[in-house]
């Protein structure tokens, strides 16, 4: 799992260091703690996003893993699939989404906001 110290200094208010740009590249999943919860942080073309790091159909890992070309993160156990950008369901067997985070780049870290889920 990633973590980042050291550049606390640096982030806005209520989010929190989690990884160095360089450590997630385009079409990655990256595990990575931000306040204690466990995230799945994705690299889409340069965008990054930020969900909870467990399937909310059986509680299977989300990362680490690789993006599929549409954008999607599949849990490994029982295939459901989600949006990368905003945790909706894409296919089931899972029918609610995976809670999202706001994410912010600075200075080539990521930050995530665990305080406040991502607006819809």
């Amino acid at each position: 799992m990633s973590h980042v110290t050291g550049l606390t200094n640096a982030a806005p208010a209520g989010f929190i260091a989690v990884a160095p740009v360089g450590d997630v590249p385009p079409g990655w999943v990256l595990r990575v703690s931000a306040g204690g919860r466990d995230i799945a942080l994705s690299n889409v073309d340069g965008q990054f996003h930020a969900l909870d790091n467990s399937c909310t159909h059986a509680g299977g890992p989300l990362a680490p893993n690789h993006l599929s070309p549409a954008c999607t993160l599949e849990c490994p156990w029982h295939n459901s699939v989600f949006d990368a950008a905003t945790g909706e369901v894409v296919a089931g067997p899972a029918r609610k989404p995976v809670r999202a985070y706001r994410v912010e780049v600075i200075d080539g870290v990521v930050y995530v906001s665990v305080d406040a889920a991502k607006p819809a």
